[in-house]
């Protein structure tokens, strides 16, 4: 009837927006999940479980989500791999040098972030997939904090895989998208079955129907990926390089002023060039443990997030059980960081004793 088909012209012709945004060769190229950790695991569930084998390599690094974590543990311990982590340098980029030393014909694939949700550091996607490719490896990017932030062309980059979530980019929750080289889906078994994802279900078997539709078992999430969909036009319109500069600049002018006004009193964790990470700030400050500090400044009306962010291998390498966590987006500008810094200093005086 005419809604049912009105709505299903929503949903693909949001997944041909998507691919245009990421620059994706073909819009079947797109699956729509849940979110980015739904994305990895699917791979690690479908293409891992049919690669992967015995006395193989998994290569991450240090600064993954455990989104970016625990897929890979799950498929290493069911298969007998072996899991690398690829270290971090003092000012909290991945060691290149490292990863030369790390891949070898064993690897199996590389799976890492484009841009880490805690340190903002962001990695050379092309270089690392181009290195991983040396060796015979495929590449799994975790692109949730790039794609959001910055342009990001998956034809450029050569990535086998690219995983990211709505909710990061001014869309809903409970979208996300896996983006990945036809071939590879086309080999890939499905993830989940039932409605949807088959071409003829018979008494002794079943055919999955073609790509991308293989992987969408059940009911779509056709609102949440029509506001998927919004958010992106949006974002479309502001252009993703103004995007980036402007968070250039409001990550220059928080480094500068922060520091001005607090010096050794505040420790920011990761680079501190701002062209070389994004809008996320993890941060200590005097000696606060984060969560009493983001109470003070949550009473100023300052949204942050305390913890361990879900990277709690990180935060051993850090050397620190959690940090706080500032973000600024296109709907920041310098005046939300001005006020970062008021309630900086009223909960300073607040825990000085």
């Amino acid at each position: 009837h005419t809604l049912s088909e009105a709505a299903t012209n929503a949903y693909e012709s949001a997944r041909e927006r998507v691919a245009r945004f990421i620059n994706a060769p073909e819009p079947e190229t797109i699956v729509f999940v849940r979110n980015a950790t739904e994305a990895i695991n699917l791979v690690a569930a479908t293409w891992g479980r049919r690669n992967v084998r015995e006395g193989d390599e998994i290569l991450l690094t240090e600064m993954e989500h455990h989104a970016n974590l625990v897929p890979w543990m799950m498929l290493a311990e069911e298969k007998g791999a072996h899991l690398r982590y690829v270290p971090l340098t003092a000012q909290g980029l991945i060691d290149l040098s490292a990863v030369e030393r790390y891949l070898n014909p064993r690897t199996k694939i590389f799976a890492f972030t484009a841009m880490s949700n805690v340190l903002g550091s962001i990695t050379p996607v092309a270089a690392l997939v181009s290195a991983a490719h040396s060796v015979g490896a495929i590449a799994l990017v975790d692109a949730a904090q790039s794609v959001p932030h910055m342009p990001v062309d998956v034809q450029a980059l050569d990535c086998d895989f690219l995983a990211f979530s709505g909710h990061k980019m001014c869309g809903p929750t409970g979208i996300g998208v896996l983006w990945a080289r036809r071939e590879l889906l086309e080999e890939m078994p499905p993830f989940l079955g039932g409605g949807g994802m088959i071409l003829d279900v018979r008494t002794d078997g079943f055919t999955p129907a073609e790509v991308p539709h293989k992987f969408e078992a059940g009911t779509p999430p056709i609102a949440e990926t029509v506001g998927l969909a919004a958010a992106i036009d949006y974002l479309t319109g502001l252009g993703m390089q103004a995007v980036r500069e402007h968070e250039i600049e409001l990550s220059r002018y928080a480094f500068e002023t922060l520091t001005e006004r607090f010096g050794d009193r505040l420790t920011i964790h990761g680079p501190l060039d701002p062209t070389e990470r994004g809008g996320a700030m993890g941060f200590g400050f005097d000696d606060i443990h984060p969560h009493d500090l983001s109470q003070v400044l949550d009473q100023h009306g300052v949204c942050v997030r305390p913890g361990h962010h879900c990277a709690k291998p990180l935060m051993r390498v850090l050397g620190v059980g959690a940090t706080v966590r500032a973000s600024w987006y296109v709907y920041n500008d310098a005046s939300d960081i001005d006020a970062l810094g008021d309630a900086l200093e009223d909960a300073g005086s607040f825990f000085a004793f």
